[in-house]
């Protein structure tokens, strides 16, 4: 049974939220504040965080920082629940980590699929043990682990499933709208910056080892593996 922590500073959404998640069968647990949220992740590493930007304490975007750095946790997806709807909110959001963004007021239904949906890739990202290697570049999907040279690299959920992506389909040009379809497992409603920024930063983790993801202007991105 999957947990899921709800970060929610209004009481009722969060009440609502979480009577429905556990009619559907998840195991829940909620924090009110920013401070409160991280502390019960880190006792308790959840399978899926609901994240509120708006947050009495703690900004959203700051715990959602802190989870991503933090190596217990930066696997557990998380799932922004905000009112701050705009198509440069969503976009933001998606840059600094976030699996999927859903927007306030929000139809119940709808939470619960996007749950299940992040889940379902969260789940296929840790079923088959795989092991990819491409220039110095090394991935084990079993540990969840990216090696350059020997030396570990720590990476989010949603940088290594975009690597571990562009690594099995080394030397084919993966589409941005692709991308956004199979990483973040979101059809291209949103500006594709968010691909750029990812690769961007997956680049600069890699370091030299991560010139081999080569931009094919006007298209998208491929690995060229030597």
């Amino acid at each position: 049974m999957a947990r899921i922590l709800i970060i929610e500073d209004e009481q009722d959404l969060a009440g609502l939220v979480e009577y429905n998640l556990r009619a559907a069968g998840f195991e829940t647990e909620t924090a009110n504040t920013g401070a409160g949220g991280l502390a019960k992740a880190r006792a308790r590493p959840p399978d899926l965080v609901l994240l509120d930007l708006m947050l009495p304490d703690v900004a959203g975007s700051e715990v959602l920082r802190m989870l991503k750095n933090d190596t217990e946790l930066r696997k557990a997806p998380v799932v922004i629940v905000s009112a701050k709807g705009q198509e440069s909110d969503r976009i933001q959001g998606l840059e600094m980590g976030a699996d999927d963004y859903v927007v306030k007021p929000f139809s119940v239904r709808e939470l619960m699929l996007r749950v299940k949906a992040v889940l379902r890739r969260s789940d296929a990202d840790e079923g088959t043990a795989t092991q990819l290697a491409a220039g110095d570049i090394q991935l084990d999907t079993s540990r969840h682990q990216v090696r350059v040279k020997g030396e570990e690299v720590l990476l989010t959920a949603l940088e290594f499933r975009l690597l571990h992506t562009l690594m099995e389909r080394g030397g084919r040009v993966q589409t941005r709208e692709v991308l956004l379809s199979d990483v973040w497992g979101i059809q291209a409603e949103i500006h594709t910056r968010t691909v750029d920024t990812h690769i961007k930063r997956l680049r600069e983790k890699l370091g030299p080892a991560g010139d081999i993801i080569e931009t094919v202007r006007g298209v998208g991105y491929k690995l060229n593996s030597p």
